[in-house]
Parts: C-alpha cells; structure tokens; sequence
C-alpha cells in the first residue's frame, strides 16, 4: 500500500481556518453606523465650526473679500483661511490683520491665524 504524501505546509489553509468557523451573521447597515458615531459626532462638530466661523469672518469683511474666502478650518491653536488666489490671500490677511482683536476675543484659545491659498473647485 503506498504512503500517504505529506504537504509542505503542515498548518492548515486560512481561507479554510476562517470557513471552519461558520457563517457569519450580517450586520444591519444602523449597527454599522452606531458604532461610528464617535467619529461622525467630531466630523459634524468640525464641519459646524467652519461653517460658524465662514459667516462669522463674512459679516466682517468687506464686499469684494467675502466671496474670495474658500475656507476656514481652526487647527489645535491657530485659525487657518483660506483664500482663492495668492493675490488675494495677501489682501485677505491685511484684513484679518486689522479683525486679528475680535478674533482673539471670540476665542481666546486661538494664537496664530494662517492665510493659505486654496482655489476653489
């Protein structure tokens, strides 16, 4: 009678390992999305803040600035705008130079403000 032969790879398979173990059960897409709720609770408190801070900077600049504004995002301690073209960034942060008073008193915990370029899309 011949031997048996022997494999390589004396631990089994994973595909196989994994399939031993049964199906699985699916997951309802609300059970999903609960357990992200931590990081969809930050992303929504994120997204209101720029928002707050985008009306907040456009009631107080000039008409000609306010649609060049791209964007406003406040990073740790330093309030970053953004602006369309780098032309207009340089005037934007001559404004926010002069609102620099207001900034700090609406919130104090912001130390720097940063002006970047960020066309919009």
């Amino acid at each position: 009678m011949p031997n048996k032969e022997r494999r390589n790879k004396n631990a089994g398979s994973r595909i196989r390992q994994q399939s031993d173990r049964g199906p699985r059960k699916a997951h309802s897409v609300k059970e999903l999305l609960g357990r992200a709720v931590p990081t969809f609770t930050r992303l929504s408190e994120q997204a209101n803040r720029q928002r707050t801070w985008q009306g907040w900077l456009e009631e107080r600049l000039s008409p000609e600035l306010r649609p060049r504004l791209s964007g406003v995002v406040e990073r740790n301690d330093t309030l970053v705008v953004f602006a369309e073209s780098a032309a207009w960034s340089a005037r934007l942060r001559y404004a926010l130079a002069e609102l620099e008073d207001e900034l700090r008193a609406r919130n104090p915990e912001i130390t720097r403000i940063s002006v970047r370029v960020m066309p919009r899309t």
